[in-house]
């Protein structure tokens, strides 16, 4: 569907609140309703020392700090993708304030593709159980008195959706600031081409429309950055601004993916986050272990 026939409302303005996460780039979001104090999180981080392999939760704390703090009523956990660069902090936060687990319905792809990867067996639900709801394009929720709705945005990923809120569009790793780009597209199941055809929904939605980016990286120096608008990606977009075609942005995306590494904790991520942030299974001596797939990515 296009962007343009989704109920788009520019009056409507949630309260939004970024979290970065410095040691993985990532910016969290609580979306709050100021009408009722509904609110929702949105992409975020659970830190782990991957040498050491240790499990921490600063950076969720400091989120359910303000939730609590703020007197508000945790309603959604949303995942924007599976995430190939950090983990999910989901359950954690879930366990302590609540709330319903989302994503879009195309993590059955991604299980069904990790799951091969990982060799996760039989007992891997590859059907998307592990989440509370999963999203079709076009699909809406509530967040108190805030509708929200969502736009199926794959080629990062075969499972990336958008999620906006009245006049603020969370577009995980689909865009990213003008000066830093767009999302890289050759990971298992992603495609430039598909990639461009999803930028080219989020930019026809208004020019006023906010846009929230899940990362940054300061690219020449600069301070970080999160927000900015549709009318600012589409003029001054690096990657995709002023009118490039679809042709010369799968080239540009397809020499320059070929040049990246992999993100340095793509191996826990993915497995930990096929599985909605939750930890693998205990062994029979009840430790967790996690699998490094050798050429397998």
């Amino acid at each position: 569907m296009p962007a343009t026939l989704f109920p788009v409302d520019l009056s409507i303005k949630p309260n939004v609140t970024a979290f970065f996460d410095a040691a993985t780039n990532t910016i969290s979001y609580v979306v709050a309703d100021p009408a009722s104090k509904a609110c929702a999180v949105i992409d975020c981080v659970m830190d782990m020392d991957y040498a050491a392999g240790r499990i921490t939760y600063d950076h969720a704390d400091r989120m359910i700090d303000f939730i609590t703090q703020q007197g508000l009523t945790l309603e959604w956990l949303i995942e924007t993708h599976v995430h190939a660069d950090h983990l999910s902090a989901a359950p954690y936060i879930q366990g302590k304030l609540g709330g319903k687990l989302g994503i879009g319905e195309k993590i059955t792809v991604i299980q069904d593709t990790f799951g091969k990867v990982f060799n996760e067996g039989t007992e891997f639900q590859r059907d998307g159980s592990q989440f509370d709801q999963l999203f079709a394009d076009g699909d809406s929720y509530d967040i108190g008195n805030l509708k929200a709705f969502t736009i199926y945005t794959p080629g990062h990923t075969p499972a990336c959706m958008v999620h906006v809120i009245g006049n603020a569009a969370f577009v995980g790793d689909t865009l990213f600031m003008p000066d830093g780009g767009s999302a890289r597209a050759d990971f298992p199941g992603g495609d430039a081409g598909v990639l461009y055809d999803s930028i080219q929904k989020v930019l026809s939605l208004p020019d006023e429309m906010r846009l929230f980016m899940c990362h940054d990286y300061g690219p020449n120096g600069r301070d970080i950055k999160w927000e900015t608008t549709v009318g600012d990606e589409k003029a001054h977009n690096i990657h995709i601004g002023g009118g490039k075609t679809r042709d010369e942005f799968v080239k540009f995306r397809t020499e320059r993916d070929a040049q990246l590494a992999m993100p340095k904790l793509i191996i826990p991520s993915l497995q930990i986050n096929m599985r909605a942030g939750k930890l693998p299974p205990e062994d029979d001596s009840g430790k967790r272990f996690l699998k490094v797939p050798l050429n397998g990515l």
